[in-house]
Protein backbone atom coordinates (compact mmCIF):
# COMPACT_ATOMS: atom_id res chain seq x y z
CA UNK A 1 0.00 0.00 0.00
CA UNK A 2 2.84 2.36 0.92
CA UNK A 3 4.62 1.50 -2.39
CA UNK A 4 1.51 2.30 -4.40
CA UNK A 5 1.11 5.64 -2.60
CA UNK A 6 4.73 6.65 -3.26
CA UNK A 7 4.46 5.60 -6.89
CA UNK A 8 1.34 7.70 -7.29
CA UNK A 9 3.09 10.76 -5.84
CA UNK A 10 6.08 10.34 -8.17
CA UNK A 11 3.86 10.04 -11.24
CA UNK A 12 1.82 13.05 -10.22
CA UNK A 13 4.94 15.17 -9.77
CA UNK A 14 6.50 14.09 -13.09
CA UNK A 15 5.72 16.17 -16.19
CA UNK A 16 3.87 14.41 -18.98
CA UNK A 17 6.28 12.90 -21.49
CA UNK A 18 6.39 14.64 -24.86
CA UNK A 19 5.77 12.18 -27.69
CA UNK A 20 8.80 11.76 -29.90
CA UNK A 21 7.99 12.38 -33.56
CA UNK A 22 8.30 9.25 -35.63
CA UNK A 23 10.08 9.63 -38.93
CA UNK A 24 8.70 7.19 -41.45
CA UNK A 25 11.23 5.46 -43.65
CA UNK A 26 8.86 5.34 -46.56
CA UNK A 27 5.56 6.66 -47.75
CA UNK A 28 4.23 10.21 -47.71
CA UNK A 29 6.66 12.69 -46.21
CA UNK A 30 5.40 15.93 -44.65
CA UNK A 31 7.34 19.06 -43.85
CA UNK A 32 7.14 20.35 -40.29
CA UNK A 33 5.90 23.84 -41.15
CA UNK A 34 2.47 24.98 -39.95
CA UNK A 35 1.82 27.54 -42.71
CA UNK A 36 0.48 26.40 -46.07
CA UNK A 37 3.52 26.34 -48.39
CA UNK A 38 3.94 27.75 -51.86
CA UNK A 39 5.96 26.46 -54.81
CA UNK A 40 7.62 28.74 -57.33
CA UNK A 41 8.58 27.13 -60.63
CA UNK A 42 11.43 28.84 -62.49
CA UNK A 43 11.56 26.14 -65.17
CA UNK A 44 10.06 25.09 -67.44
CA UNK A 45 8.36 28.25 -68.57
CA UNK A 46 5.74 26.36 -70.58
CA UNK A 47 5.05 26.72 -74.28
CA UNK A 48 7.08 24.73 -76.79
CA UNK A 49 10.37 22.87 -76.65
CA UNK A 50 12.54 20.89 -79.05
CA UNK A 51 14.60 19.30 -76.26
CA UNK A 52 14.08 15.73 -75.14
CA UNK A 53 15.33 16.56 -71.62
CA UNK A 54 13.51 19.38 -69.83
CA UNK A 55 14.67 21.08 -66.64
CA UNK A 56 12.21 21.16 -63.74
CA UNK A 57 13.50 23.76 -61.29
CA UNK A 58 12.08 25.84 -58.50
CA UNK A 59 11.73 26.43 -54.79
CA UNK A 60 9.28 25.50 -52.05
CA UNK A 61 8.72 28.09 -49.32
CA UNK A 62 9.03 25.54 -46.49
CA UNK A 63 12.54 24.10 -46.67
CA UNK A 64 11.58 21.20 -44.38
CA UNK A 65 9.60 19.73 -47.27
CA UNK A 66 11.93 17.10 -48.67
CA UNK A 67 11.18 15.65 -51.16
CA UNK A 68 8.71 17.35 -53.48
CA UNK A 69 6.62 15.25 -55.85
CA UNK A 70 7.00 15.78 -59.59
CA UNK A 71 4.37 14.32 -61.91
CA UNK A 72 4.84 14.30 -65.69
CA UNK A 73 1.91 12.91 -67.64
CA UNK A 74 0.90 10.91 -64.58
CA UNK A 75 4.36 9.42 -63.94
CA UNK A 76 5.37 10.28 -60.37
CA UNK A 77 8.86 11.13 -59.13
CA UNK A 78 10.18 12.16 -55.73
CA UNK A 79 12.75 14.94 -56.02
CA UNK A 80 15.04 16.00 -53.19
CA UNK A 81 15.20 19.60 -52.04
CA UNK A 82 18.25 21.51 -50.76
CA UNK A 83 17.27 24.45 -48.55
CA UNK A 84 13.94 24.41 -50.36
CA UNK A 85 15.42 24.41 -53.88
CA UNK A 86 15.03 21.57 -56.37
CA UNK A 87 16.17 20.90 -59.92
CA UNK A 88 16.39 17.90 -62.23
CA UNK A 89 16.12 17.22 -65.96
CA UNK A 90 13.46 14.79 -67.13
CA UNK A 91 12.68 13.29 -70.54
CA UNK A 92 9.41 14.41 -72.13
CA UNK A 93 7.31 12.71 -74.76
CA UNK A 94 6.24 14.03 -78.12
CA UNK A 95 3.20 16.31 -77.87
CA UNK A 96 1.56 17.63 -74.72
CA UNK A 97 3.32 17.20 -71.37
CA UNK A 98 1.53 18.07 -68.13
CA UNK A 99 4.07 18.84 -65.37
CA UNK A 100 2.87 19.15 -61.77
CA UNK A 101 5.05 19.78 -58.68
CA UNK A 102 3.60 19.32 -55.19
CA UNK A 103 4.87 19.56 -51.63
CA UNK A 104 3.03 19.18 -48.31
CA UNK A 105 3.51 20.16 -44.69
CA UNK A 106 1.24 20.29 -41.63
CA UNK A 107 -0.41 23.42 -42.94
CA UNK A 108 -1.43 22.08 -46.33
CA UNK A 109 -0.25 21.24 -49.84
CA UNK A 110 1.44 23.47 -52.40
CA UNK A 111 1.00 22.90 -56.11
CA UNK A 112 2.49 24.41 -59.25
CA UNK A 113 2.01 23.24 -62.81
CA UNK A 114 3.08 23.87 -66.38
CA UNK A 115 1.99 22.59 -69.76
CA UNK A 116 4.73 21.96 -72.28
CA UNK A 117 4.43 20.90 -75.91
CA UNK A 118 7.45 18.96 -77.15
CA UNK A 119 8.36 18.85 -80.83
CA UNK A 120 10.62 15.83 -80.51
CA UNK A 121 10.65 12.42 -82.17
CA UNK A 122 8.80 9.77 -80.15
CA UNK A 123 10.95 7.84 -77.66
CA UNK A 124 10.41 4.13 -78.33
CA UNK A 125 11.64 2.97 -74.89
CA UNK A 126 11.49 5.11 -71.75
CA UNK A 127 11.97 3.61 -68.26
CA UNK A 128 11.82 5.41 -64.92
CA UNK A 129 12.70 3.76 -61.60
CA UNK A 130 12.01 5.48 -58.26
CA UNK A 131 11.71 4.48 -54.61
CA UNK A 132 9.76 5.91 -51.69
CA UNK A 133 12.65 5.89 -49.20
CA UNK A 134 15.61 8.19 -48.64
CA UNK A 135 19.05 6.77 -47.98
CA UNK A 136 18.75 3.67 -50.18
CA UNK A 137 19.95 2.61 -53.59
CA UNK A 138 17.39 1.02 -55.89
CA UNK A 139 19.67 0.50 -58.85
CA UNK A 140 18.22 0.10 -62.33
CA UNK A 141 19.76 -2.56 -64.60
CA UNK A 142 18.68 -2.94 -68.23
CA UNK A 143 19.76 -5.86 -70.43
CA UNK A 144 19.38 -5.13 -74.15
CA UNK A 145 19.27 -7.57 -77.07
CA UNK A 146 22.15 -7.36 -79.55
CA UNK A 147 21.54 -4.98 -82.47
CA UNK A 148 22.30 -7.56 -85.16
CA UNK A 149 20.05 -10.42 -84.00
CA UNK A 150 17.92 -12.12 -86.66
CA UNK A 151 15.51 -14.04 -84.43
CA UNK A 152 13.47 -11.91 -81.98
CA UNK A 153 12.63 -14.96 -79.88
CA UNK A 154 16.28 -15.49 -78.96
CA UNK A 155 17.47 -11.87 -79.19
CA UNK A 156 18.23 -10.95 -75.60
CA UNK A 157 18.93 -14.45 -74.31
CA UNK A 158 22.70 -14.34 -74.78
CA UNK A 159 25.36 -11.69 -75.41
CA UNK A 160 23.21 -8.87 -74.09
CA UNK A 161 24.39 -5.33 -73.38
CA UNK A 162 24.14 -4.47 -69.69
CA UNK A 163 23.31 -0.78 -69.10
CA UNK A 164 23.46 0.52 -65.51
CA UNK A 165 25.17 3.08 -63.25
CA UNK A 166 28.70 1.98 -64.19
CA UNK A 167 27.99 1.62 -67.92
CA UNK A 168 25.64 4.41 -68.91
CA UNK A 169 25.38 3.72 -72.64
CA UNK A 170 25.16 0.75 -74.96
CA UNK A 171 26.63 0.18 -78.43
CA UNK A 172 23.16 0.43 -79.96
CA UNK A 173 22.32 3.77 -78.32
CA UNK A 174 20.62 2.95 -75.02
CA UNK A 175 21.22 5.70 -72.46
CA UNK A 176 21.17 5.51 -68.66
CA UNK A 177 20.76 8.74 -66.66
CA UNK A 178 22.30 8.71 -63.20
CA UNK A 179 20.39 9.92 -60.16
CA UNK A 180 21.77 13.47 -60.32
CA UNK A 181 20.63 15.64 -57.42
CA UNK A 182 22.19 19.08 -57.00
CA UNK A 183 25.41 18.12 -58.76
CA UNK A 184 25.78 14.78 -56.94
CA UNK A 185 25.67 11.85 -59.37
CA UNK A 186 25.77 9.09 -56.74
CA UNK A 187 23.12 10.11 -54.25
CA UNK A 188 21.07 7.40 -52.51
CA UNK A 189 17.44 8.21 -52.20
CA UNK A 190 14.27 8.50 -54.18
CA UNK A 191 15.81 8.54 -57.65
CA UNK A 192 14.77 8.76 -60.36
CA UNK A 193 16.93 6.51 -62.48
CA UNK A 194 16.13 6.92 -66.17
CA UNK A 195 16.76 4.85 -69.28
CA UNK A 196 15.86 5.75 -72.86
CA UNK A 197 16.47 4.25 -76.27
CA UNK A 198 15.72 6.22 -79.43
CA UNK A 199 16.33 3.31 -81.82
CA UNK A 200 15.97 0.07 -79.86
CA UNK A 201 17.09 -3.21 -81.46
CA UNK A 202 14.35 -5.75 -82.03
CA UNK A 203 14.16 -8.43 -79.39
CA UNK A 204 13.64 -8.93 -75.67
CA UNK A 205 14.83 -6.60 -72.89
CA UNK A 206 15.11 -7.44 -69.19
CA UNK A 207 14.66 -4.75 -66.53
CA UNK A 208 16.00 -5.48 -63.02
CA UNK A 209 16.21 -3.59 -59.74
CA UNK A 210 18.87 -4.17 -57.09
CA UNK A 211 18.29 -3.04 -53.50
CA UNK A 212 21.13 -1.51 -51.48
CA UNK A 213 20.09 0.21 -48.23
CA UNK A 214 22.49 2.60 -46.49
CA UNK A 215 22.36 2.01 -42.75
CA UNK A 216 19.33 0.56 -40.97
CA UNK A 217 16.45 0.72 -43.41
CA UNK A 218 13.55 -1.66 -43.04
CA UNK A 219 12.41 -1.70 -46.64
CA UNK A 220 11.54 0.40 -49.63
CA UNK A 221 8.96 0.26 -52.40
CA UNK A 222 10.39 0.47 -55.92
CA UNK A 223 8.20 1.83 -58.71
CA UNK A 224 8.99 1.22 -62.37
CA UNK A 225 7.17 3.20 -65.06
CA UNK A 226 7.42 1.78 -68.60
CA UNK A 227 6.52 3.95 -71.59
CA UNK A 228 6.91 2.48 -75.07
CA UNK A 229 6.44 4.56 -78.23
CA UNK A 230 5.14 7.46 -76.17
CA UNK A 231 3.10 10.06 -78.02
CA UNK A 232 2.11 7.67 -80.84
CA UNK A 233 -0.92 5.51 -81.56
CA UNK A 234 1.16 2.50 -80.44
CA UNK A 235 1.88 3.94 -76.99
CA UNK A 236 2.05 1.44 -74.12
CA UNK A 237 2.21 2.52 -70.46
CA UNK A 238 2.71 0.06 -67.60
CA UNK A 239 3.63 0.46 -63.96
CA UNK A 240 4.82 -1.98 -61.31
CA UNK A 241 5.39 -1.37 -57.58
CA UNK A 242 7.38 -3.88 -55.56
CA UNK A 243 8.54 -3.93 -51.90
CA UNK A 244 12.26 -4.61 -51.46
CA UNK A 245 13.40 -5.89 -48.08
CA UNK A 246 16.60 -7.95 -48.28
CA UNK A 247 19.85 -6.01 -48.86
CA UNK A 248 21.44 -7.04 -52.13
CA UNK A 249 18.32 -8.67 -53.52
CA UNK A 250 17.63 -8.41 -57.23
CA UNK A 251 14.19 -8.60 -58.77
CA UNK A 252 13.13 -8.63 -62.40
CA UNK A 253 10.44 -5.98 -62.72
CA UNK A 254 9.70 -6.17 -66.43
CA UNK A 255 10.36 -7.95 -69.70
CA UNK A 256 9.92 -5.86 -72.85
CA UNK A 257 9.67 -7.23 -76.37
CA UNK A 258 10.13 -4.84 -79.30
CA UNK A 259 8.98 -6.08 -82.70
CA UNK A 260 8.79 -4.59 -86.17
CA UNK A 261 6.28 -1.86 -86.99
CA UNK A 262 6.51 -0.17 -83.57
CA UNK A 263 4.87 -3.15 -81.93
CA UNK A 264 5.76 -4.07 -78.38
CA UNK A 265 4.74 -6.32 -75.49
CA UNK A 266 5.34 -6.01 -71.74
CA UNK A 267 5.39 -8.81 -69.16
CA UNK A 268 5.53 -7.90 -65.44
CA UNK A 269 6.54 -11.15 -63.67
CA UNK A 270 5.81 -9.94 -60.12
CA UNK A 271 2.26 -8.90 -61.04
CA UNK A 272 1.13 -11.25 -63.79
CA UNK A 273 0.70 -14.96 -64.28
CA UNK A 274 3.13 -16.83 -66.46
CA UNK A 275 2.19 -16.07 -70.07
CA UNK A 276 0.72 -18.96 -72.01
CA UNK A 277 1.72 -17.68 -75.45
CA UNK A 278 5.22 -19.07 -75.97
CA UNK A 279 5.40 -17.40 -79.39
CA UNK A 280 5.69 -14.03 -77.62
CA UNK A 281 7.41 -15.07 -74.37
CA UNK A 282 9.70 -18.10 -74.73
CA UNK A 283 10.51 -20.36 -71.80
CA UNK A 284 13.89 -18.73 -71.19
CA UNK A 285 11.94 -15.60 -70.21
CA UNK A 286 9.11 -17.11 -68.19
CA UNK A 287 11.40 -19.53 -66.31
CA UNK A 288 14.09 -16.93 -65.59
CA UNK A 289 15.30 -16.31 -62.03
CA UNK A 290 17.50 -13.24 -61.47
CA UNK A 291 20.97 -13.33 -59.97
CA UNK A 292 22.38 -10.76 -57.59
CA UNK A 293 23.24 -7.69 -59.68
CA UNK A 294 26.55 -7.15 -57.92
CA UNK A 295 27.63 -10.71 -58.80
CA UNK A 296 26.91 -10.03 -62.47
CA UNK A 297 28.80 -6.75 -62.28
CA UNK A 298 31.83 -8.46 -60.76
CA UNK A 299 31.83 -11.16 -63.43
CA UNK A 300 31.70 -8.52 -66.18
CA UNK A 301 34.58 -6.54 -64.70
CA UNK A 302 36.85 -9.58 -64.30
Amino acid sequence: MMLATLLGLVLAASPAATPTPVTRQSGKVLGTGETTPTITLTAPAGGWTVDRMVLVEGRVSDDTINPVTVSINGDRYLLKTVNGAFQRKFPVTSGKNAIVVQGANRGGTARAERTLYAQVPPVPVFLVLTSDTDGVYTDLHVYEPPPDATDPETAGKDATAHVYWARTSSPSGGTFYLNEQGGDFDSPGFGPYLYTHASPPLGIYRVDVNYGPIGDKAHTVATLNVVLFGGTSNEIRRRVRLPLVKPGETQTLAWIRVDKGRQAHVYLPTLERKPADTRVWPAWVTDFRPKRAEDETMSEDN
